[in-house]
């Protein structure tokens, strides 16, 4: 296992699944993979779908318990754990970072990790024993979260990963009964379309891509599960061209798409 590094760190996006994702036993592999392969973090900061508040708010310091912020599924999921340490050396910088004159950060002394954060981290350090520290997401308008994340982006250089955990595609109305279903046509399309935009580093395509993008409003009825690609990008100083695709194909007909960005 890689050692513990202040080397600077790769910003992700990733696609983080439903709880159930922890039975795809392809999902959960290459998100292990992915773990090992990165150059292991000092600590990690999570920017979720799951969570939009504004102010901008930080997890708990104190060790509050994860969020099962989701219903209708099997006990089982309601019993995960992953008691990773607080850090609260990390919320301190994140403060210095986007606190503005009259406006400090909003510490949530009652917020645990949620399932977007958890879920994947699960699968990729399983030790859980990586500071992780969540970050709300004010607003889904683009320009500013990519700001936001060029505000985070000295992080990198202390060894923090920062990772946007969201969804290439987040329909779920056209999920798909079986997690290998093909998917449908729109949804490949937009894949496909993402894949593209981030390879030829197209950052105005990106920002509006609610024009730019084929079927658009399908793929993201509501914007929260893309948004993180913002954050992500604005960390990295990116137009997504220095990126790699890690993770592709389909589950339950989303897609898992998911990108490093150096």
């Amino acid at each position: 296992m890689n050692t513990m590094t202040t080397e600077r760190q790769p910003v992700l996006f990733l696609s983080h699944g439903a709880p159930p994702l922890a039975d795809d036993a392809r999902w959960t592999a290459e998100l292990g993979t992915w773990g090992k392969d990165l150059p292991r973090p000092k600590r990690i900061l999570m920017v979720s779908a799951h969570w939009e508040s504004a102010p901008i708010a930080v997890s708990s310091t104190t060790g509050a318990p994860l969020v099962y912020d989701f219903w209708g599924f099997p006990q089982k999921y309601y019993e995960t754990r992953y008691d990773a340490p607080v850090a609260p050396e990390l919320a301190d910088d994140v403060a210095k970072l986007i606190a503005t004159p009259g406006q400090s950060l909003v510490r949530d002394e009652s917020r645990g990790l949620d399932h977007g954060a958890y879920v994947p981290l699960v699968e990729m350090f399983p030790e859980a024993d990586i500071p992780v520290l969540q970050l709300s997401m004010p607003t889904l308008d683009p320009q500013q979260l990519y700001e936001l994340g060029k505000k985070l982006a000295p992080l990198r250089d202390d060894g923090t990963l920062i990772v946007g955990s969201g969804f290439t595609t987040h329909n779920l109305s056209c999920m798909q009964p079986s997690a290998d279903a093909a998917p449908a046509a729109f949804m490949s399309e937009f894949d496909h379309w993402a894949a593209e935009a981030m390879a030829k580093g197209d950052l105005d395509a990106l920002m509006d891509f609610g024009h730019t993008a084929p079927a658009a409003q399908l793929a993201h009825p509501r914007t929260e599960h893309w948004a993180p690609l913002y954050v992500a990008l604005g960390a990295a100083a990116s137009d997504g061209s220095a990126s790699h695709t890690v993770i592709d194909g389909f589950w339950h007909g989303l897609s898992k798409r998911s990108w490093q960005l150096l």
